[in-house]
């Protein structure tokens, strides 16, 4: 792996669609970089800082979110010239989204009064009233010409829900997921029609749905829920055909293998090191301690670092509460939020855990490579965790002071960014081979 130089950053970064452009959020200013050389293709000067950005699915436009003002800014990168802005007035601005055509603005506005589109073609705007969520309850089609909207009132057809929670269309446009607050088990099946297809309840006490993903096929749906159970349903029954449950403890018998995150000093030579008044004295500026990050590959049974939450506070660290699907489809990892240190991947065709990943701290972050089953992951330490299914291994920034905190991988998968507090640097990947073998040393 390369890592380029670190760059300032103070808020939202992320690549375009395209794979072409990395859009950077400066304070006021929105900085576009070229991804392979990372120089400045683009600068543009908004009215205030900016708090989110949105690439158009056609990488021409680009949207900026000034909630603090609020207002939304528009850029175009074939027409630096050209200007938009977006000010709902006194309703505000909650959250906005680019519609599937790259030609639309849709806004929430505050308190959810009501969500408006707006066309950057001829500058008309449509209404729609009491919308359910800010950022969620919005779901299109993958061709684009339609969208699913949640609403607090009676729109084309009521759903059978408590407190809907969210809504998402299956990749192939064929049926829409919706389910409901975890305080009510219920995930539902609707046609576009507004036909109930499936109600699927696991039980009826205690709290229930806590993520829904698509499979990228679009044959399978992931339910993760606050009794720590991953269950998958299959798309012609809509019934469950896999449960996974996350144990504290792992007991044979148990295939998988499981990884832990050590430490291993580095053997050095002190025989003819001089040291120099500075270091003597005690230089801040020193580096810390000579350790390598590795995994090793631990025996069965093992118990997994876990936490109880306390039964007094709302939205208790428990249960699946980070998912998500390789892009073959073979592959979900998960997280229980009270075990926060160990990602837990499952192989959904031999229906089995695949890989346990132990890390020292909790996880920030987990993302697959777009092209392949690779998984790369962040801590908030100065290394990298990959795992593919030949194996685990760590890669180290060698960037100093630099933790990374969150990554993002460009569509490609010819790179990472990672960021840290206030900066960023890329990485570029290495193609995987067909059989990639990878020592947990490397």
């Amino acid at each position: 792996m390369e890592f380029t130089e670190s760059y300032k950053q103070t808020g939202p970064c992320c690549f375009s669609p395209n794979a072409r452009f990395l859009a950077v959020a400066v304070d006021y200013r929105l900085v576009i970089r070229d991804v392979l050389s990372l120089k400045v293709v683009q600068l543009f000067s908004c009215l205030d800082k900016i708090s989110y950005i949105e690439w158009a699915l056609d990488s021409e436009y680009i949207l900026c979110g000034l909630y603090k003002r609020p207002m939304i800014q528009a850029w175009s990168l074939t027409q630096p010239e050209w200007t938009c802005k977006i000010d709902e007035g006194p309703a505000g601005i909650a959250y906005a989204r680019w519609s599937p055509d790259s030609r639309h603005i849709l806004t929430t506005s505050d308190f959810q009064l009501r969500l408006t589109v707006w066309s950057l073609v001829n500058t008309a705007c449509v209404h729609v009233q009491w919308p359910k969520h800010a950022s969620k309850g919005v779901s299109f089609t993958q061709d684009g010409k339609f969208a699913a909207i949640c609403t607090r009132h009676y729109g084309c057809f009521a759903v059978d829900t408590l407190d809907l929670a969210d809504i998402e269309w299956s990749p192939d446009d064929s049926a829409i997921v919706i389910w409901d607050s975890p305080l009510e088990y219920k995930v539902l099946i609707y046609s576009p029609d507004g036909r109930c297809l499936s109600k699927y309840q696991a039980y009826e006490s205690g709290l229930g749905v806590k993520t829904v993903s698509w499979s990228p096929c679009g044959q399978f749906l992931a339910v993760g829920s606050y009794d720590q159970m991953l269950r998958v349903l299959n798309h012609l029954t809509w019934k469950t055909f896999a449960e996974f449950l996350h144990l504290s403890t792992v007991r044979a018998p148990c295939y998988a293998a499981v990884f832990k995150e050590v430490d291993e000093p580095l053997q050095l030579d002190m025989s003819e090191l001089c040291l120099s008044d500075d270091f003597i004295q005690g230089n801040s500026d020193a580096p810390e301690g000579h350790v390598r990050v590795r995994y090793e590959v631990m025996e069965v049974p093992i118990t997994l670092p876990s936490q109880k939450p306390p039964a007094d506070k709302p939205n208790p660290k428990q249960g699946v509460g980070l998912m998500s699907w390789s892009k073959d489809s073979q592959y979900i990892c998960t997280r229980n939020d009270s075990m926060p240190t160990a990602v837990w991947i499952w192989d959904i065709h031999r229906l089995e855990l695949a890989a346990i990943l132990v890390q020292k701290d909790p996880i920030r972050a987990a993302a697959w490579d777009p092209t392949c089953p690779r998984l790369v992951l962040c801590t908030g330490s100065s290394h990298l965790y990959m795992w593919t299914p030949s194996g685990a291994y760590c890669v180290s920034n060698p960037l100093p002071q630099f933790s990374v905190t969150d990554l993002k991988w460009n569509s490609d998968g010819s790179c990472l960014l990672l960021k840290d507090k206030e900066s960023f640097c890329c990485a570029a990947m290495p193609i995987l081979p067909e059989s990639s073998e990878y020592s947990s040393d490397d």
